[in-house]
């Protein structure tokens, strides 16, 4: 199994485009990298990092999963402290804008309509930058009330509104280059640059997720050690995790498509058989990642204004809106639930997918062509978009509750936990297929498929 994934690896740098895809892709991933590891002017990075790594993760999880999605770029008062949540949330936005206001679905199905749609979503996320890179300056103005007691002074200027004012022009700046760079490797390079984005900043906490690890089963001398039954309850865990997302993410219904015979000019093309594949995961990640943009900050803002007005009705908000708590878990499954079925609503159009079937001849077995058609895929689409939202609920839920059941290591749980398995898997796939498909078109085995070497240029 090894010798194959090495061997298809040394197929993908003998085609040239595919190489130079890869290369390009990789050098823009070490961009971003930088963006959260250059600590931002003014600020004093070495006391919040040093308080993430003695409390592991932050006083509140929410934080270290913040901190995940940037790559550590929040605990490093980073450029890239933002990360690509403003721009995440700005899409969310702009498609569920789409989704109601008929100008902009009109917009959407117009040539060149998703161009400008796209470009609205940019100068949104620019002002989300500016509001939020704000919120992120005068919130490290006062360490102790966000993260806790200890840290001391942050910021190294005087003045504070210059400080302000800057912090927020380089976060946003930070946010618009990891927009550009993301979109830069869609176009130009291999899988979805935004996703991938995401991907390698919870990569970056590999080496300290597997040292917390390995500190739960080989404790330091004088603690606790984790009880072998729950070891390898996590290991079997961890490995049914990967297994589910995987089969899910390639589980497919296929719809049988018949092709009746036609005459194009003096020409006769005979009828045939074919299928349409539909995805039982058609979101993908995108509704956890969604939901997790969505609830990062209620808790963190509500608890913030009740300790500063000393409001207890909003402090108590914010506990019932941390990680893990019951509220939190309920409003989680419901988002996953409620964005797979949004992004399949905005992203498939059954309408459109029945008129070229109907006007290419093509037509269901047992299904009349036209409304009928539209109608049945629908159906279809609505069964198994269900099937797949409780499968991504169900794997983005149980180990945020097992996690603190067991009270497991923070950095463990956020790296090994279901919502970051889903966006690693499922973007790791989605570009083993797009390098697939430059494999397959020059004749050379694939990740997924099987077999040998099929051919040469």
């Amino acid at each position: 199994m090894l010798g194959k994934i090495a061997n298809t690896l040394s197929n993908c740098f003998k085609i040239p485009e595919l190489k130079s895809r890869i290369l390009f892709t990789l050098m823009l991933l070490a961009i971003c990298r930088l963006a959260a590891l250059i600590p931002a002017p003014g600020l004093d990075a070495s006391r919040l990092k040093a308080f993430f790594d003695k409390s592991g993760g932050g006083m509140d999880s929410l934080l270290g999963m913040y901190s995940l999605f940037t790559g550590g770029g929040f605990e490093n008062c980073a450029v890239g402290a933002l990360g690509i949540m403003p721009y995440i949330s700005a899409t969310i936005i702009i498609q569920l804008l789409t989704a109601v206001v008929p100008r902009l679905s009109k917009l959407a199905r117009e040539e060149g309509g998703r161009t400008k749609i796209i470009q609205y979503g940019r100068y949104l996320t620019l002002v989300l930058c500016l509001g939020q890179g704000m919120v992120m300056a005068v919130g490290w103005e006062y360490p102790d009330r966000i993260f806790g007691e200890g840290i001391g002074r942050l910021v190294l200027y005087d003045n504070v509104w210059w400080y302000r004012i800057q912090t927020m022009l380089v976060l946003t700046t930070g946010t618009m280059l990891l927009m550009w760079l993301g979109e830069q490797i869609t176009e130009r390079g291999i899988g979805n640059g935004i996703s991938l984005v995401i991907t390698i900043g919870i990569l970056a906490r590999l080496p300290q997720a597997a040292q917390g690890a390995y500190e739960m089963f080989f404790p330091p001398a004088g603690e606790t050690q984790f009880h072998l039954f729950h070891a390898i309850g996590l290991i079997l865990l961890l490995g049914g995790v990967i297994a589910g997302v995987i089969a899910v993410t390639q589980a497919q219904r296929k719809i049988p498509v018949q092709y009746a015979q036609r005459a194009v000019g003096r020409k006769v093309y005979s009828g045939g058989s074919s299928f349409m594949p539909l995805r039982v995961n058609y979101a993908g990640v995108m509704p956890v990642i969604f939901a997790q943009a969505i609830l990062m900050f209620p808790a963190q803002i509500l608890g913030f204004l009740g300790r500063n007005t000393d409001t207890p009705f909003l402090i108590n908000m914010a506990l019932l809106l941390q990680e893990g708590s019951i509220l939190y878990l309920l409003l989680y499954g419901l988002m996953i639930l409620f964005f797979s079925y949004f992004w399949v609503a905005t992203q498939f159009n059954e309408i459109q997918i029945a008129d070229d079937m109907k006007r290419s001849g093509g037509y269901i077995p047992g299904i009349r062509p036209g409304q009928a058609t539209s109608d049945f895929l629908h159906r279809v689409m609505s069964r198994i978009t269900l099937a797949g939202a409780i499968f991504l609920t169900i794997i983005a839920i149980i180990p945020i509750i097992l996690g603190n059941a067991f009270k497991i290591n923070p950095y463990v749980s956020q790296f090994f936990g279901g919502t970051s398995m889903l966006i690693m898997v499922g973007v790791m796939l989605d570009t083993m297929r797009q390098m697939e498909s430059h494999l397959l078109m020059r004749r050379y085995d694939g990740f997924l498929t099987k077999g040998k070497l099929r051919g040469r240029f």
